[in-house]
């Protein structure tokens, strides 16, 4: 499955610097609004320290990791929800992302303006959240609209059940909330609103861009934000744009690695950011290896064996007859499946099995 993440923010807050971090595409970068108008996208890998490790005991023709899909959204304005600043386009491209990254400014620079004139993230974050409601509850009207005439003249249930829906929305967006604040009662109400794709709705991260000297400990501005979204879940992740664009320059693994002691941190910016997508998508990875290939497959969390099985392909969860799986550590362990199919650590699952993190999975089936 493709995981596609969103960024959005104001202008020159470095949403197109990040994103050049991240997929090593090269969105124009400018000082000035509007700069990306065609939203770019990069796909980039998802950074997995356990495919290296079973590389060197597999010795595999190839190495496969997961990806990740990173849109680039030009940065939006106060009125975009009616089209201010090519607004609607831009609310376009948001929509059919997974999860939002909502990048703040929390550094101070003369040299780079800021569309309002002053640094305050907790500001520009109400911007973005009040286009992104207005938008929604643009939506939500729209649809009440028709759903309430087709649960009065013909009766229908499901109709009826998406009215119920729409106006706990309607509310909580009336009152400056996101979409993501309204709490469901039951897993008909969560199918219905899954199918509405509200902006506010989508999972989000607040991505802070510091200055190089706050990049380990953060800054007060850091400190607005976390406070700002105390309520939400939502994680809050910093970053320094400008060391992330240097450390993106360098060309091999051990020259970051030494760049990134040097600066006091364990793992860059943008590892950390792809991990913690995954965290917030509630996604997994699990895991296959063999002499022709290692590789990574993301799922669901809460995934049993035939779905994963259909993540490789549909006849595998079609024809599905049991997993074999082995776990991380003992293949590490022990350095090969025989190895572990000897010390009984390999298992043999059924259809209800809920994979977990890590497991290293081999599929029997027919078709």
């Amino acid at each position: 499955m493709s995981l596609q993440c969103g960024i959005v923010g104001l202008p020159n807050v470095g949403k197109s610097t990040l994103f050049n971090c991240l997929s090593n595409a090269k969105a124009q970068s400018a000082n000035f609004p509007f700069c990306t108008i065609e939203p770019n996208v990069g796909v980039i890998t998802v950074p997995d320290e356990r495919l290296n490790k079973l590389a060197e005991l597999c010795h595999p023709e190839r190495v496969i990791p997961t990806t990740v899909e990173i849109v680039d959204i030009a940065g939006l304005v106060k009125g975009a929800s009616k089209g201010e600043g090519l607004g609607n386009k831009f609310l376009a491209n948001i929509r059919e992302t997974d999860a939002i990254l909502h990048v703040l400014r929390c550094f101070d620079d003369d040299n780079v303006v800021h569309v309002d004139g002053k640094v305050n993230p907790v500001r520009d974050k109400e911007i973005i959240d009040t286009e992104l409601q207005l938008k929604d509850l643009e939506t939500v009207e729209s649809r009440l609209q028709k759903v309430q005439k087709q649960a009065q003249t013909g009766g229908d249930k499901q109709a009826k059940a998406a009215v119920q829906v729409l106006l706990k929305y309607k509310a909580a967006l009336e009152q400056g909330k996101s979409a993501r604040t309204v709490k469901l009662d039951n897993k008909e109400e969560e199918a219905i609103a899954k199918e509405m794709f509200l902006l506010t709705n989508k999972p989000v991260m607040y991505i802070c861009n510091v200055d190089e000297d706050s990049a380990i400990s953060g800054n007060a501005y850091v400190e607005q934000v976390r406070e700002a979204v105390r309520e939400e879940e939502a994680e809050v992740l910093v970053v320094a744009a400008k060391i992330e664009s240097e450390i993106a320059e360098l060309e091999t693994y051990e020259e970051r690695q030494m760049f990134l002691q040097e600066i006091g941190l364990e793992e860059s910016g943008v590892n950390r950011l792809i991990k913690k997508a995954y965290s917030l998508l509630h996604l997994k990875t699990f895991l296959t290896a063999g002499s022709d290939e290692v590789r990574a497959w993301t799922f669901m969390d809460g995934s049993k064996a035939p779905q994963c099985a259909g993540i490789i392909h549909t006849d595998f969860e079609r024809g599905f007859i049991r997993a074999e799986v082995i776990k991380y550590d003992d293949f590490v362990s022990l350095g090969s499946e025989s190895a572990c199919r000897d010390a009984g650590k390999l298992s043999i699952e059924g259809k209800d099995y809920l994979v977990q993190d890590g497991d290293i999975m081999h599929f029997r089936f027919n078709v």
